[in-house]
């Protein structure tokens, strides 16, 4: 919807790039009904929030062949406690989810937590999990270029620097860590709202020379050479693609237990370690008992990553199109 175009060059062969020019989603509504009403597509994918709604509240006015798909990528139960949403997100959520012909989940306890919150059929709801580039990030493990300075352990986290990410939990919990392993130190690759108040707590905890903030990274997988251990530290997640890329790279997971699908994917997992409960103090334990578990620059196959496979993802949503497509058709 905005104005920045992709390079055409990331298009592969017979994909048409529509760009409408706005730099708001909602601003783009008109464009997007009149461009679907020209092409009269069989089937929408959608895969964004604001899109999402946006979509959906459109459904009506589709040609009556378009069947609409929408992927969620959160519980919505935690996002709907989530301080940052307008008071009526839920009832956007109730209202205009119903319309969608189906709801992707990336897991079976996000649509059992759909299900619940907004009450939509389960028959409805199908789990898909996201695509991972899993051989080019095992590859990238191996790279040669240290972007890491001082002697470790090294962390990484990566994500949106927002609230429901942790990253303030983070830092507390990065001070009891140096208390026991002084040379510890913190990369968080990432933007956001929080980016201010989060340097200046890393201020405020002493943690100048210990916490890099790297910003925007398009390729976080660069900080995978000589990374110890990458840390998810969210306070409710779906399954965030930055976790999944940092298990198909091979990499000990430490994670705050952001979502009941979080808790089931790493449960008892060789090279995973899920903190009892979301707080800085668990996850600082969590972190010792990893950190004095773990050898130098040790690596795990991680082979729950393999379902995420981007020729095996690929595969599961060209079938769901093609059914959505001749269900279309009956």
């Amino acid at each position: 919807m905005s104005q920045a175009t992709p390079p055409v060059e990331v298009f592969p062969p017979g994909v048409t790039l529509h760009a409408f020019g706005a730099p708001r989603v909602r601003l783009g509504a008109f464009r997007l009904l009149a461009l679907v009403r020209h092409l009269k597509p069989r089937v929408i994918l959608s895969g964004m929030f604001h899109l999402n709604f946006l979509v959906l509240l459109l459904h009506p006015l589709f040609p009556r062949s378009t069947r609409v798909l929408v992927r969620q990528n959160s519980t919505v139960s935690a996002a709907l406690t989530s301080e940052t949403l307008p008071v009526y997100t839920r009832l956007l959520y109730r209202l205009l989810y119903r319309r969608a012909d189906r709801v992707i989940c990336q897991s079976t306890a996000m649509a059992d937590d759909i299900a619940s919150e907004l009450g939509i059929p389960r028959d409805r709801l199908i789990v898909l999990r996201n695509p991972v580039e899993v051989e080019t990030l095992r590859a990238a493990t191996g790279a040669h270029d240290n972007l890491w300075t001082g002697p470790g352990p090294h962390l990484l986290a990566v994500g949106r620097l927002s609230r429901e990410k942790g990253f303030d939990l983070l830092l507390q919990a990065l001070v009891t860590v140096r208390e026991h392993i002084p040379h510890a130190g913190l990369v968080i690759a990432g933007v956001g709202p929080e980016e201010n108040a989060l340097k200046k707590l890393s201020r405020d905890l002493g943690l100048e020379s210990a916490v890099r903030f790297a910003g925007h990274v398009e390729k976080p997988s660069v900080y995978f050479p000589d990374a110890t251990v990458f840390v998810l530290s969210s306070r409710h997640e779906g399954l965030p693609n930055a976790l999944l890329e940092a298990a198909a790279g091979g990499l000990p997971i430490v994670a705050l237990p952001a979502s009941a699908g979080l808790r089931d994917l790493l449960r008892d997992q060789p090279g995973t370690w899920l903190a009892p409960e979301i707080s800085a103090e668990a996850l600082a334990n969590t972190l010792l008992g990893a950190l004095a578990s773990l050898g130098t620059a040790q690596r795990f196959p991680h082979p729950l990553i393999d379902e995420f496979s981007m020729e095996h993802t690929i595969h599961t949503y060209e079938e769901l199109i093609d059914a959505t497509i001749e269900e279309s058709s009956s």
